[in-house]
């Protein structure tokens, strides 16, 4: 359709809404007369009466009821897809924000991270580290677009997506008594000096809880945030660890045992219910669906 054939059914439709040339003309910001020249092309075009002007108020013909509905549908549809390549242009140009713990973004989000980057290099990635708390209430508040937080216990202004089960583990040095074991209790680990990442992060609260519900607490020699410091610390024999299996992989010095009874978490990746999820948003879950 040629953009003068829109344009038309623009004043077409703004016409019917109004039910009058001079009004729709002072709406559209053109000349009464270019209005009426405009709806008799459309008239020619179509080789149908559209409009009644015998009438002290014009109004629509049959035929001009027939076109509007057809009108309507064209125009909605022109909206949406003029929002949709906006979006498709955001995604070379635009910005993400995403949260997620120090741990996850140090050795869970990296490959994807820059397999996205890859795939739309002009968005900019904010990436905000904090605990699970914290992250929720930045998605309620609007100031994340998606969050890799747990989602065992769902908030009720949250959705989800893309789950990952992973289980909280006690870390050591691969030398260390307890590696000996399969698993290990929380009462040994309270027996034990210990490098934990700060309160408010599941990964220490976690434990914390379980040992107070046993009449324990942990032994804390040193608190951190940091990855990397935390595994240094623990090679150094300052305590064991609880984190992730993942942290390890490749650190032959160091191993992992399961708590006994197992702390199972939950993670996922979340945004604020009834927030239209974007673009970028949607091409970024993309990557963890593959």
């Amino acid at each position: 359709m040629r953009l003068d054939s829109i344009s038309r059914l623009r004043y077409f439709n703004d016409i019917a809404l109004t039910g009058s040339f001079s009004r729709s003309a002072r709406r559209l910001g053109i000349a009464q007369p270019a209005l009426s020249i405009a709806i008799k092309k459309l008239e020619e075009e179509t080789g149908l009466k559209l409009i009644n002007r015998a009438d002290r108020r014009m109004s629509l013909t049959s035929d001009g009821e027939v076109l509007l509905a057809h009108t309507r549908r064209i125009l909605g549809n022109l909206t949406d897809a003029t929002r949709e390549l906006a979006e498709l242009r955001g995604l070379e140009q635009g910005e993400l924000k995403l949260g997620a713990s120090a741990m996850l973004s140090t050795c869970y989000l990296p490959d994807y991270l820059l397999a996205f980057k890859k795939a739309y290099p002009g968005i900019r990635i904010r990436l905000f580290e904090a605990g699970t708390d914290t992250l929720e209430n930045q998605l309620i508040n609007g100031e994340l677009d998606l969050a890799l937080i747990r989602a065992e216990k769902p908030h009720d202004q949250i959705r989800y997506a893309s789950q990952l089960s992973e289980q909280v583990v006690a870390c050591m040095r691969a030398d260390h008594q307890l590696a000996k074991l399969d698993s290990i209790s929380v009462e040994a680990f309270c027996s034990q000096p210990t490098v934990m990442f700060r309160g408010g992060y599941y990964l220490r609260d976690s434990v914390e809880q379980r040992a107070r519900a046993r009449g324990l607490s942990l032994n804390v020699q040193f608190e951190t945030n940091l990855v990397d410091l935390l595994k240094t610390l623990v090679k150094n024999e300052m305590g064991l660890a609880s984190c992730l299996a993942m942290i390890v992989e490749n650190e032959p010095e160091l191993c992992t045992r399961p708590f006994d009874p197992p702390i199972p978490l939950e993670l996922a990746w979340g945004w604020k219910k009834n927030h239209y999820l974007s673009k970028a948003s949607q091409a970024f879950l993309s990557f963890f669906e593959r």
